[in-house]
């Protein structure tokens, strides 16, 4: 989820520029929901440790914290304010409040592998914690997935960009994470869809019978 107008030639540039800030911010605000390419930001972090350019415990420390305290503002967001204005957008799309208590409750029961593994699927990484807060997950077990994962998703990013950035080029790498993350969601779009079509199916079926 990022703007056309931050091409990866800019981010490198303000990292070069700005260095742990501009990492730090730029997971922290993509957390808070701003459109900017934190998988990016934080692979442009361990490519440029890799280059001894920066430390990589400090970037590692950055993209962990700028992922922990965005996700937790994204959960407070969530839990103060959030229903509210899923209700009106629903509404727009002509989702009944019913129909959103069902996925609220169905995201309750798995909210806690919701914030883990989200860190790890492009755009869900921005909702998890607003949904989390929706479903109100209670906050000290919401802390313990932000914060595991956020530690799993940016070492995970962070070494990998370290190493394979002196095997390949930056380009080339944003590229693969960005095909496997979009793969990643599609999949898991499909598992939560399909259920979804096939149940409205066998109720449309039972009705006309």
């Amino acid at each position: 989820m990022s703007l056309e107008l931050i091409s990866l030639e800019n981010i490198q540039e303000v990292a070069h520029n700005y260095g742990y800030w501009a990492i730090f911010l730029g997971i922290l605000l993509e957390n808070l929901g701003i459109p900017l390419p934190g998988e990016t930001v934080t692979l442009v972090g361990g490519f440029l440790a890799g280059s001894d350019e920066l430390n990589f415990w400090l970037v590692l420390g950055d993209a962990i914290m700028g992922a922990v305290i965005g996700g937790t503002c994204g959960y407070w967001i969530g839990r103060v304010s959030g229903w509210a204005f899923l209700v009106k957008v629903g509404s727009i799309f002509r989702i009944s409040e019913v129909r959103l208590l069902s996925i609220k409750e169905q995201f309750s029961q798995n909210a806690a592998k919701g914030v883990f593994f989200g860190r790890f699927l492009a755009l869900l990484r921005v909702f998890a914690a607003p949904l989390a807060g929706i479903a109100e997950m209670p906050f000290g077990k919401f802390f313990l997935y932000n914060f595991l994962g956020a530690v799993a998703w940016a070492s995970l990013m962070v070494t990998l960009a370290f190493f394979a950035g002196k095997i390949v080029s930056l380009e080339q790498l944003v590229a693969w994470v960005g095909q496997f993350a979009i793969a990643a969601l599609l999949i898991l779009v499909a598992l939560i869809v399909v259920p979804l079509w096939l149940e409205s199916r066998q109720v449309k079926g039972a009705a006309e019978e």
